[in-house]
């Protein structure tokens, strides 16, 4: 960031990173798909074919690093920006850039025409390796006025584009070329406080081209025009605080053969007393209503990035949803506190379920909606339990969880991650600070018709610093270590858990300067 003016400030930013294949803690396929392979390979046996057998109970056994998964990555981005007491504003354009492979699903294959054709003829239609390069090239403007009148308090305009290229390649041939280019903007009235009323209230668009070249194209052409308008107002009187919000919503999909329209209107109310000036509770419900999106509504093909075969439903309604929510949140010296329970009630809940077939190698993922019922519940917390002649320990925490299920006794939402617990204590010595975390996630057994159940793990972190120019300086040599235990952890919510499992251990050194 550089200043060519008094008023004028000029900011260029990059970066670059490069990766081989990402190096995972025991083994990379799940129990179950070992099994599968394992028992296929017992029959190619079987048969005589020792050497399918042979590479099938390799695959069973493969640990350390995940087949195609290094990536290379580069953005750049440049500002200008002019700042005055009434009046700032931008423009900024930047660029980003990736090539990363697509870990593989043990036995998918990837059909097109020609090649299925290839096959009648007996020709043999070897595997190759799938990697994305995805550029974006992205233009913003952002103005704000600040009028500081007794009615408009500051006036702020964002106005973006961008230019979205997403090519698959199959070795190094090209399969399927997404583009898609946009604009969206934004603009909102803030109010001046009067008498503890302030609020904000404004509008935004998006206008999207979507089109996808190629045999795995497996969302349509679209084109896509939405715009909203919303308002959020707040009160407080006192120790009390009511907030109030009122947003609507048009979108408008069109495809060569197929449009839709949808008209939403969500709104919230909220209550909140404060107790005393470092405790605070309140409840908040809530209606809203979400129109489904473009992959939702016209998938019908395999969806690499997911390795599955995705179909939408043309004719889903409007998701809707009616909720509460009621929190405390609190601090006072060393300690602070953040809880919230919540449940929602769901209509026209949109999910992707797997269906038990297989279309191209790849499982059959379908949009489906119905009822469906969320509950759960968020904690974090901080708090300073030592502090004496430099030295400071301070330890945080935090757990999550939400239990899931369809309506009409339809089983249980998939996806839906388990009980999550998170702590660690942190230490401050002069210039010298030190952690250490322990994240441990439960089994997840509820899961839907056809998902696969997801083991626990315990992950530990450590970290080391120390600010080599002092304290008061924006200097920071770290060494950290993260999964140092190395231990074979998944993410239940992730499409690709099974065969994409998260990193092992993970030891780096990095240096941060600032001045």
């Amino acid at each position: 960031d550089v200043a060519l003016g008094p008023v004028m400030v000029l900011h260029v930013d990059g970066s670059y990173r490069k990766t081989n294949d990402l190096r995972t803690g025991g083994f990379v396929y799940a129990p179950g798909l070992r099994a599968d392979l394992l028992a296929d390979a017992a029959i190619e046996a079987e048969e005589g074919h020792d050497e399918e057998a042979a590479e099938l109970t390799e695959a069973a056994g493969l640990r350390g690093r995940i087949p195609n998964s290094a990536t290379e990555t580069y953005t750049a981005g440049v500002g200008l920006g002019v700042v005055t007491d009434k009046l700032s504003f931008g423009f900024s354009a930047g660029v980003y850039d990736t090539r990363y492979g697509v870990p593989a699903r043990p036995g998918a294959e990837h059909a097109h025409g020609e090649e299925e054709e290839a096959e009648a003829e007996g020709e043999a239609h070897g595997e190759e390796s799938v990697s994305i390069d995805m550029r974006q090239v992205r233009g913003d403007f952002r103005g704000s006025w600040m009028p500081q009148g007794s009615v408009i308090d500051a006036v702020n305009l964002r106005i973006g584009y961008a230019n979205y290229t997403h090519t698959e390649f199959e070795g190094e041939e090209v399969g399927t070329v997404f583009n898609s280019d946009g604009w969206e903007g934004r603009l909102e009235l803030k109010q001046a406080t009067r008498g503890g009323w302030r609020g904000v209230t404004g509008g935004q668009f998006v206008s999207r081209n979507f089109e996808a070249i190629g045999a795995e194209a497996f969302v349509p052409a679209n084109d896509l025009k939405s715009f909203g308008l919303f308002t959020l107002q707040e009160v407080t009187m006192g120790k009390l605080s009511l907030e109030g919000s009122v947003r609507y919503d048009h979108a408008a999909y069109v495809t060569a053969t197929l449009s839709r329209d949808f008209d939403t209107v969500s709104g919230a109310f909220g209550i909140a007393y404060e107790f005393a000036p470092f405790l605070k509770a309140g409840i908040n419900v809530s209606h809203s209503e979400r129109s489904p999106t473009a992959e939702e509504l016209f998938s019908n093909g395999p969806h690499i990035a997911t390795s599955a075969f995705e179909i939408g439903n043309p004719n889903l309604a409007t998701e809707k949803s009616n909720g509460v929510e009621v929190y405390l949140r609190g601090g006072t010296g060393p300690f602070h506190i953040s809880a919230a329970a919540y449940h929602s009630d769901f209509s026209n809940y949109i999910y992707e379920v797997p269906t038990g077939e297989e279309e191209d190698g790849l499982p059959v993922y379908e949009y489906r909606q119905g009822g469906a019922r969320y509950t759960g519940f968020e904690v974090d917390f901080g708090w300073i339990f030592f502090e004496r002649d430099g030295v400071k320990l301070e330890a945080h925490g935090v757990a999550d969880y939400v239990r899931a299920d369809l309506k009409g006794n339809n089983g249980d939402v998939p996806r839906i991650p388990p009980l999550r617990l998170l702590g660690g204590v942190d230490a401050h010595v002069g210039d010298f600070r030190a952690g250490a975390e322990v994240e441990w996630a439960n089994d997840q057994n509820r899961i839907a018709e056809y998902e696969t159940a997801t083991d626990g793990y315990t992950v530990v972190n450590l970290s080391l610093g120390w600010k080599f120019l002092g304290d008061d300086k924006e200097s920071l040599i770290i060494l950290s270590a993260d999964n140092i235990f190395d231990v074979e952890a998944r993410r239940h919510a992730s499409f690709t858990k099974d065969f994409v499992p998260m990193a092992g251990r993970d030891i780096r050194l990095g240096v941060h300067l600032s001045f």
